[in-house]
């Protein structure tokens, strides 16, 4: 397992700030939003006067956003002149994980190894900064997530980078069910992402608990993978599964054919001082 934590570097228009007291202060692009953070409990390295948009959760749940100017419905941000659709959710989400900048260029360096000609499976692809990357290296990707809306979302940011006719498959649909379906089919992929939430439902209502089905997937992934597979990337958001526990799923679910696995959390670093965990991640390549 790495030691060090892995940072997203190359950002253009966005730079963490500062965080402290359960919140972080982040730029992206012409905007400062400052937004919850359960990660940083120590305390801000100075009062937060600039910012033009606070989000404040609500005790019932939930929570809304305190606008300090005509905030735009959206607008973009570029990473290593790739471009993303940044939109203030109701669920103080942007659609972006700037973090998962560090995978996008793993990615990337992934595809050009295999001399851009890799078929790659990407469940849980939400609004699709690893299919945008992917399909950019040259990558032949299916882009599965089961909220129509996101898929969508990941669509728009496609065609922003000139990537419509790129070869993607757009499927709205539950994650599991969509590899056994390719487990029929006969199908196969040399690359796989997986960004698996904690609790989730499918579009036809199902429930997705972590700690219950992904082992049961990523066993059914390790099927899906081609003689000549090259590399899988987990990564995961839930709170108390730490890159020890990654580096031993996937080392399991790759152990039939050797290769190196890579664990370690995702972190960003900040304006005014250290470093923000985000996550974390595991990576599986070919020997």
């Amino acid at each position: 397992m790495s030691d060090a934590p892995i940072l997203a570097q190359g950002w253009e228009d966005f730079a963490l700030l500062d965080a402290g007291d359960g919140m972080k202060l982040e730029r992206w692009g012409e905007w400062t939003l400052a937004r919850p953070d359960p990660q940083a409990l120590w305390p801000r390295a100075s009062e937060w006067k600039q910012w033009h948009a606070w989000y404040h959760r609500s005790p019932e749940g939930g929570g809304a956003w305190q606008k300090r100017t005509s905030l735009p419905d959206e607008w973009t941000v570029a990473w290593q002149g790739l471009r993303f659709k940044v939109r203030p959710t109701d669920f103080k989400h942007t659609g972006l994980f700037p973090e998962q900048a560090a995978n996008w260029g793993w990615l990337m360096e992934r595809c050009a190894a295999a001399g851009g000609r890799c078929k790659v499976l990407n469940l849980f692809a939400y609004t699709g900064g690893a299919t945008v990357a992917l399909a950019k290296a040259g990558a032949e990707v299916a882009h599965v997530d089961a909220a129509k809306g996101m898929v969508a979302w990941a669509r728009e940011n496609a065609a922003l980078n000139g990537l419509q006719a790129a070869p993607v498959r757009w499927l709205v649909d539950d994650c599991q069910k969509f590899v056994e379906r390719e487990l029929r089919r006969g199908a196969q992929y040399e690359g796989l992402v997986l960004d698996p939430p904690s609790y989730g439902r499918g579009k036809s209502g199902e429930t997705w608990k972590l700690e219950k089905h992904l082992w049961p997937l990523l066993e059914s992934c390790a099927r899906l993978m081609a003689p000549g597979a090259r590399f899988v990337l987990l990564n995961t958001y839930t709170t108390g599964l730490s890159p020890l526990v990654l580096e031993r799923l996937l080392g399991r679910m790759m152990a039939a054919r050797g290769g190196r696995v890579q664990a370690a959390e995702l972190a960003l670093p900040v304006a005014s001082g250290g470093l923000l965990p985000c996550g974390a991640t595991a990576r599986w390549t070919a020997p």
